[in-house]
């Protein structure tokens, strides 16, 4: 994503969460918490920073498309613009699928699902190294003809759409849910109950999903989170403690090849040298959602730290393109350091439960789950 586009959306992405919180609150609705809200904001700073760090991906199809394009789509044609979009659309259907079935890349996506609300502000709780693995998707598209640009301008609009689907102030939208991915099919997506698991992975089009066979429509109201929950408001847990939790799955195999295998294992796989999960699951009937009691002095700073990161993050995404490489790592472990800190403040010395109730198990049309969710 170019950081002129990034720039030009963020001030519209903090109105439209403005506006629905102010709304939320008018309707007596609990779709914010302040420390999950932050987190996943502070989880979309570092990702932006990361990304104008890493273009591994981009320099791999720049390679492709110069020596092994079998031809060439005109980018001023709007045939070319129109199978661009489809064809990135079916190719995020397939890396968002497969980041949802393989565990190397579920601990990168599990970033984007942690936070155990849904609201505007889910959509930017991006993880830090998840577009590096799914650049390998598109490649066959440089192989195609489609010119890099054209390429990443559609998966940029791909991204933005996905912008206001995350929210529960939406209801179901008539005949455009058989078409496009909604705010109700999403919620889905993010739900951890048995039927809704794995489910609705498409990106514009939910057309993918009713071919595939994993789309299911929604019944009763999600739960939203992680089975294994994070219990964490840190951004540089959410995108560290995944691999961490894999990495000691992998190091209890007794075999090589079993520790080599962990990685591409489905994330319910368990051996019997795993072991069991910690703490209790976001399945639980009796779950409370993770919470932590701050005083007033510490969110202010949270919150006055994080938007000095992101102003922070603003001007250095403007000068990166011209920075040498020592600058440019150097702002961005600062920028990085800095939402650490942020984390660090919201999670605090100690923790509590403070909020929950149980949801009860959806009623939907969508029969067997993929997947044991208590495994997962």
């Amino acid at each position: 994503m170019s950081p002129s586009l990034i720039l030009f959306a963020v001030p519209a992405f903090f109105a439209l969460i403005g506006v629905e919180l102010w709304l939320c609150r008018r309707r007596g609705r609990p779709d914010y918490r302040f420390s999950d809200a932050l987190a996943n904001l502070s989880c979309g700073v570092g990702q932006q920073v990361i990304v104008s760090v890493v273009s591994g991906g981009v320099l791999v199809y720049l390679f492709l498309f110069e020596r092994a394009a079998l031809a060439r789509l005109p980018e001023g044609a709007p045939w070319s613009w129109a199978a661009c979009f489809v064809a990135v659309d079916f190719c995020y259907y397939w890396a968002h699928r497969a980041s949802h079935r393989v565990n190397f890349m579920w601990a990168a996506h599990a970033v984007h699902h942690q936070s155990e609300d849904y609201n505007l502000s889910v959509a930017l709780r991006q993880s830090w190294l998840q577009r590096a693995l799914y650049w390998p998707f598109f490649w066959p598209l440089a192989v195609l003809g489609f010119p890099p640009g054209m390429v990443v301008t559609t998966y940029t609009l791909n991204i933005l759409y996905q912008f206001w689907i995350h929210t529960q102030l939406v209801g179901r939208l008539g005949p455009l849910e058989w078409v496009l991915n909604t705010p109700s099919h999403h919620r889905v997506h993010h739900g951890v109950d048995s039927a809704y698991l794995d489910r609705n992975h498409g990106g514009v089009l939910i057309v993918w999903d009713r071919l595939f066979g994993t789309f299911c429509a929604e019944g009763a109201p999600p739960r939203y989170g992680v089975v294994q929950p994070l219990a964490s408001f840190s951004a540089l847990r959410a995108n560290v403690d995944p691999w961490r939790r894999l990495a000691r799955m992998a190091a209890a195999e007794p075999r090589l090849s079993g520790k080599l295998l962990v990685w591409f294992r489905p994330p319910e796989w368990r051996s019997t040298a795993t072991s069991p999960d910690e703490g209790p699951l976001r399945t639980d009937p009796d779950y409370v959602l993770h919470d932590v009691a701050r005083p007033g002095r510490a969110r202010a700073l949270a919150a006055a730290l994080f938007l000095a990161a992101l102003l922070g993050a603003i001007a250095y995404l403007y000068a990166s393109p011209h920075m040498a490489a020592g600058p440019l790592w150097a702002g961005a472990a600062v920028l990085l350091a800095a939402l650490a800190a942020v984390g660090a403040l919201l999670d605090g010395p100690t923790s509590l439960a403070a909020q929950g109730g149980a949801a009860l198990e959806p009623s939907s049309s969508c029969g067997a789950p993929l997947v044991d969710p208590r495994a997962r």
